[in-house]
Parts: structure tokens; sequence; C-alpha cells
């Protein structure tokens, strides 16, 4: 294995995970003119490697096969080979990670490894990673290259027509319902079910290893509970699914005891060891839910990640001009994990005596080792209070010696060698932590948290906003790439959070402009519901339109769902209608699998029981407080805006809510139906115990 000193055309992209293959032998493309023309001049097709920066198998990939000059040689021989950065072109891996599931009848991943004909770019057949060598029942990766050429060349016809049925199944999705149904309440009921049936009642989360936090399924289940709870009949089985899961992912490896922050997913069922990298789109979604998790129950472990989360997002995923970077790579110094594992014997050096002693007992490390090379990875294994109980100290003792301990070994880690931090700024998952932040800010009172978010949506609207339209990725001073779906619906959905927790002018003025391109770009007229890239985007072989969620909540449901609240918060009749056409779109796979798709669930649910939204009108300390009281409890059906009396509003329905003589005066309607202006804090309180939950 050696690497070319000659760099190929990727050194020219910003794209971190790009630029890690610039110098690989193989002749790598970029997506681009410049490779699609080259293929269909040459008659050859077409390899497709589409992976991330932070991804353990596309770096164990790269270093067996693409670094390798024999495997480059064929690669180079027989495919014009291009190479994509699926966090800068969700639109591509959609559109071939869907394929491969219909070729395959299984779900793809990363590194994702797809041939595609030469002329028309349509994939014929693909896989995963690939060994080198053939192992595991896997040929080698150049037999494989081999074979798929000559197959290419011998079966053109037959690979035509494959190619066919392939494009009609990837376009079904764009064809309407074929009659106007009605919108009930069974896919909720449904999803709650089958959510329940799958919930592991011994480790939390749902399923068997490898297992995935799952946020939107865990955020459908509290919001359920709290339904439940006003309703005066307490769903006790959604309530033990969140909150036990919470808490067992909140105590295991799978959460970073000493930095904050998750990790993407548990290799085993127990929440034990994970897969390594931190991603911002996985912290985002659960920062939020934990904040609503220690508004409902005052857990105080739900406070303490939920805080953790939010400092570690500050200290190592924001810029200093206020972007959130993209990921935190699991590797360092060519290893997973190594940046987080530890021995005994480099814990006991850093602490006193009595400091290792809790230590050692909380995070296992009086245990057989549960990571490679005979080292441990935290995960905490007993209770603060039988800790204490057995050490035979007062539970502030414990706590005293924990916190040093950790603060001890984070000063020490940190002088590691750092796994790699993808620095790109996506603007979608900068909408998801700037919802994270904004709602734990609201929820935990930590105002630094509202001031972070703020600072990452102005660097996005100095940035990425240019000439009324949205980018998609900041990295290296360029702002690049056609907005997609996600990008303008996350951040309309975390601009309305972050109203929630403080007035800023101009805040929703730019929400409202968003949803103004959203519907005018993306919308499909003809079905309903929103195409993930936008009219004028480059022709691909399918313009997705995603109805379920993935590691991301799919776009639609959160279209919906924002469209849903600005349209009554704004008076805007178009933004409601254009949500339930998106319903009625989507209603035929709600009916059909409602767990695979939660963000249209909330939005159905939003549809059939119109969020309450309470509009304050007032100045100073007296605005505050109604604010604060509106925000106290967990009511996540609930959006509230506090407006000085001196704001400047946009013409319409908001602009109505006008200040009165008394010091604040509150508008509260629920869809279409308002009550009268309240002036007296006592009324309001009335009225906000409709959709509010206390936990009992």
């Amino acid at each position: 294995m050696s690497e070319s000193p000659r760099a190929n055309r990727l050194i020219h992209e910003t794209s971190p995970y790009l630029r890690q293959h610039a110098h690989n032998p193989v002749d790598w493309y970029p997506w681009g003119e410049e490779a699609l023309d080259r293929a269909r001049r040459s008659g050859k097709p077409i390899l497709l490697s589409i992976g991330y920066s932070a991804c353990h198998w596309c770096h164990v990939m790269a270093h067996e096969s693409f670094e390798d000059e024999a495997t480059a040689r064929a690669m180079n021989e027989l495919f014009v080979n291009i190479k994509v950065d699926r966090e800068e072109r969700p639109d591509l891996d959609k559109i071939y990670q869907n394929a491969f599931q219909l070729l395959h009848r299984r779900a793809g991943g990363w590194p994702l490894t797809m041939f595609l004909t030469h002329d028309d770019h349509v994939p014929f057949v693909g896989g995963t990673y690939f060994p080198k060598t053939s192992r595991h029942g896997m040929p080698a990766f150049t037999e494989i290259l081999r074979r798929v050429s000559a197959h290419y060349r011998q079966h053109s016809k037959e690979l035509r027509e494959q190619n066919q049925a392939l494009l009609d199944a990837l376009r079904a999705e764009m064809v309407a319902p074929s009659e106007a149904a009605a919108l009930t309440a069974a896919p909720l009921q449904a999803g709650r079910d089958q959510l329940v049936r799958g919930f592991d009642p011994v480790h939390g989360g749902f399923g068997d290893a490898p297992k995935f936090p799952h946020p939107g399924g865990l955020e459908r289940l509290l919001r359920r509970w709290v339904a439940s709870v006003q309703g005066g009949q307490p769903d006790r089985p959604a309530e033990t699914a969140v909150w036990h899961t919470l808490r067992r992912m909140a105590r295991g490896g799978i959460y970073d005891h000493l930095g904050g922050g998750f990790y993407r997913y548990s290799v085993d069922a127990e929440w034990g060891i994970p897969h390594f990298e931190k991603m911002l789109y996985d912290n985002g979604p659960l920062l939020a839910l934990y904040s609503q998790a220690w508004r409902a129950t005052a857990e105080p472990l739900f406070r303490t990640v939920a805080e953790e989360t939010g400092e570690w997002a500050m200290r190592e995923m924001q810029a200093p001009d206020g972007g959130y970077y993209a990921t935190l790579d699991a590797d360092s110094e060519g290893e997973e994990g190594k940046f987080y594992r530890w021995t005994p014997d480099q814990v006991r050096e850093l602490l006193t005596t009595e400091e290792y002693v809790a230590f050692a007992v909380c995070y296992g490390l009086e245990q057989p080792p549960n990571f490679e090379n005979h080292a441990w990875h935290l995960r905490a294994t007993a209770e603060p209070a039988e800790l204490a109980s057995r050490l035979g100290v007062e539970p502030a003792q414990v706590a005293a010696w924990l916190a040093s301990a950790r603060r001890a070994l984070l000063e020490a880690r940190a002088r590691r060698i750092w796994p790699g931090r993808d620095e790109k700024v996506l603007t979608a998952w900068n909408g998801l932590m700037i919802k994270g932040m904004a709602a734990a800010g609201r929820h935990l009172g930590r105002m630094d948290f509202v001031a972070s978010a703020e600072r990452a949506l102005d660097f996005i609207q100095t940035h990425l906003w240019r000439n009324g339209r949205l980018l998609a990725v900041h990295k290296d001073g360029q702002a690049r790439l056609n907005a997609y779906l996600d990008d303008y619906a996350f951040l309309i959905d975390g601009i309305l959070e972050l109203l929630q927790c403080r007035w800023r002018g101009g805040d929703l003025d730019f929400a409202l402009t968003l949803a103004e391109v959203l519907l005018d770009q993306f919308e499909d007229r003809e079905a309903g519901g929103f195409f993930f890239t936008a009219h004028d985007h480059e022709s691909l072989i399918q313009r997705p339109k995603p109805a379920h969620d993935d590691a991301l909540p799919a776009g639609n449901g959160i279209a919906a769902q924002a469209l849903s609240r600005l349209g009554h918060l704004a008076g805007r009749t178009a933004w409601l209608d254009a949500a339930e056409r998106t319903l009625r779109w989507a209603w035929p796979t709600l009916q059909r699998i409602p767990t695979a798709c939660n963000a249209l669930l909330t939005a159905l649910e939003e549809f059939l029981e119109p969020t309450q939204i309470v509009v304050l009108r007032g100045e100073g300390m007296a605005l505050e407080a109604w604010r604060a009281r509106c925000a106290q409890p967990c009511a996540p059906r609930r959006l509230t805006l506090a407006i000085p009396a001196d704001a400047s509003l946009p013409a319409g329905l908001l602009a109505e809510r006008r200040v009165g003589a008394a010091p604040v005066t509150a508008y509260v309607c629920s869809g279409l139906q308002c009550v009268s202006p309240i002036v007296v804090l006592a009324e309001l309180e009335l009225e906000l115990a409709r959709t509010e939950a206390v936990m009992s």
C-alpha cells in the first residue's frame, strides 16, 4: 500500500471527506459535469462511492483499497470513479440508498458503493463496504470490479430492462393518492402501539443491536404521554418506554460521561460500547428531548445530560463565528475509540485515592475490561446513592469526588490526539441544533444556550442566505450548493423554537420568508408534499419526496409542522392548506408504516388538534414573567411568543395582536378558535392548564 504523490481532482474540493481522498492513486472525480461527460464519452460505467468524514468503515475501505496502487489501477482502467460526501449531497445519497434498497431488499449504509450506467446514471448493482481480499464470504474488491465491468459489457440489454423497472419503482412515491381520504388519528394510535411493542423493557430503546437512540420515536411517545395525562388516563407503557430509555442511554456508554454529548449508536443492545462518531444531527434532537424530559419530571439526571450536551456543543462544535460544525470522527491515531478509552492505571495517576475509588466503582473500572486492547470505555455501573451507601459517606461527598474526577480526566483527555472534526457548517444540521439549544435554553433557564443558537442563526443569515435563497454548506470561507428541503424546514423549525426564548427583531420575518421559498421552490403542486430538491435543481434520476424518517426526521414532516404553526400564527391559510396536502399525499404511508414516519405523525397530530399559540404583548419584567410561566411546564403542543410593545410586526394577523392598557395582554388561540384577550395572569393559568402535564 502506498500513497500517490500526485493529487487528484478532489484536492480542489472544500469537503474534508473528499479531501481525505485527494492523494489516493484512484482517479477520483467529484460529482459534476466533467465526470459525467467522461463516462458518456468513454462508455465506462461509473463507480460511485458515497461516504462521510466521520465514517469508520469508509476509512477502512479507503486504507485497504483506495490507497492501494493495484486496486486503483483496476478502478481507473474499468470505471469512471466519483466520490461524494453524503453530508454535502444528501440528494444523491437519498437516491442511491433508495436504489440500493430496491435492488437488494435491505437497507444500505456507508460507504455506499454503487455501479451506474455510463449515460443515464442508473445503478445496476451495488454494495456497501467491500474488503480488499476475500473474507467473511465476500469476494475481494478487485474481483468485484472485474465481474461488474464484464457483466456491464456483456449484458447491456438485460441491464436496461432492469434499470427501467428500478426507475419506475423510484418514481412511484410521486404519484398522488387516488382519492381524498379522511385524515384520522388511527395512525397515531398504530404508531404508538408499534413503538411500545418494539420497546426493550430491560435495556430501553427499540429492537436489538445495533441500537440507535431514535429521538423521533421517543419524542412521539413523550407527546403521547403528555396528551394522555391531559385526558386523565396516563399512558403508562408510553411513559415507561420514554423515561427508561432516556435513563439507560444517559448511564450507558453511548453517552460521553466526561465531555457530554452522544455517540452515533451502540454496537450492543445494552448501550455499552458505541460507534464513537459524534454527529450534530443526533445531538440536537436528543438535547431537546432531554430538556423536555427534565421539564416533565424534574429528574436531575435528565438536566445534567441536557446541560452537559449543550456545553459540549458550544465548547467543541461551535465555530468562533457562530456556525455549528458537522461531526467528530470515530477514529483517532487510526483506531476507533482510542481517544475515549482508559485503563485503571491511567485513571489512578490523575486522581486522589478517594476520587479513584468512587470513580472506579461508578464507571465500571472495577469490572472486567469492556473494550479492545484490555481497555475500558466508561459507562455508569452504580447509582450515586448506592455508591454513597457502599463507601459509607454522604451523597454530597460522592458527588464532589466524581465531579472532580471527571474534570481531571476531561482535562487529561484534551491533551490526547483528537479525532478529526469535520468543520463543514451544514444549514439543515444547524437548524436541528438551533432547535435543541433553544429548547434546552428555554426549559433549563440557560440563556447562554439561547445566545449560542442565536449566533448560529446569525451565521446562516450572513453566510448561507444569498439572493433570496439558502445555500446548503459553508467551509473554508465558501458557501455552496443549493439548499435542500431539510435546510429550509429544519431552519424554520429552529427559528420557531428560538422565538419562544426571546423576541429578536427580524427572526420571524426570516422564518416567513423561508416558508415562502419553501412553497415556491419545493412543493409538489399536483400530488402534495415537498420534493427534496428545488424546482431549479440539477436533474437527477429521481426527485425524492421523503416521507420516512431516517437518521434525520423527514423533511416533509417538519415542513408540514412548521407551515401549520406559522400558518396559524400569521393567518396564512394557504400554508395550512399546503400542510394538509402534505398529509394527504403521505396518508397511505402513514397508514401502512406509521413508526417510520414520526415527523409526519406529529404533523398529523397538530392537524387534528392544532397547537395552542400564545402571543403575549407587553414590556419589561411583567412580559418576561408571563413568558416564563408559559414556558414552565412540559407542553409540546404550545407555541409562545412574548413580543415587546415596540416590536415591528409583519402585516396580517400577528400585527392585530396589539398592546393593551394592561402591562401584558395574552392572545390565546388553538387552530381557528381564539379566546378573548386576557389581561390577568390567573385567567391565563386556567387557559394554559388544558395543554399541560405534570408527572404523577
